[in-house]
């Protein structure tokens, strides 16, 4: 029996991101997202009752501000405390999760798909996800770029506008395009 193009991108293989239900999937991430980010502002400071309805799981205390924006929403995953600035952009073709206290600010950045290098099957909508953990406690300068596959560890910070090509290990600063430890 063949497996769906989302079957492919939840194992981790190779799918075509042209396909119908993903494209439905995608539509529906879209409307929870506008609606969101054309809300009244929420004394509450809460998760937005469509963002809440879309992620795959979310904590107590999550405040994302206006404008954000996401791929599928399916794949996200929010622990307690966790904040976002406006501007946020998380393309979560696999799964994405950030720890409780975890700190973004604006213009962040995650990717999970990787289009394939050959441009023929690139053209042709093939792609692959790699999922993006977020530990507790981290911060994440404005700017910043997590490419696929990135974990960054428990309390880590990353400074504005680095690019994220690698794991960064729990307690560490990293700053640059590559991002690199930074010395103190």
């Amino acid at each position: 029996m063949s497996r769906t193009e989302r079957q492919k991108m939840q194992a981790g293989e190779w799918y075509c991101c042209l396909d119908s239900e993903l494209s439905v999937l995608r539509h529906q991430a879209r409307t929870a997202v506008h609606r969101h980010n054309t809300a009244p502002p929420d004394p509450a400071e809460d998760l937005s009752p469509p963002l809440a309805a879309l992620f795959a799981a979310h904590g107590e205390n999550c405040l994302i501000e206006a404008p954000f924006h996401c791929a599928y929403g399916i794949n996200i995953t929010l622990g307690n405390n966790v904040y976002m600035n406006a501007g946020c952009t998380i393309l979560d073709t696999a799964s994405v999760t950030i720890g409780d206290r975890t700190m973004l600010g604006p213009n962040v950045q995650i990717y999970c798909a990787q289009h394939h290098k050959d441009k023929d099957l690139r053209a042709k909508g093939l792609e692959i996800a790699y999922p993006v953990t977020l530990g507790s406690d981290v911060w994440i300068g404005g700017g910043a770029i997590i490419l696929p596959g990135v974990a960054i560890g428990d309390g880590a910070i990353v400074g504005a506008g680095a690019v994220v090509t690698k794991d960064v290990d729990a307690g560490q600063t990293v700053t640059g395009n590559p991002a690199r430890p930074r010395q103190v």
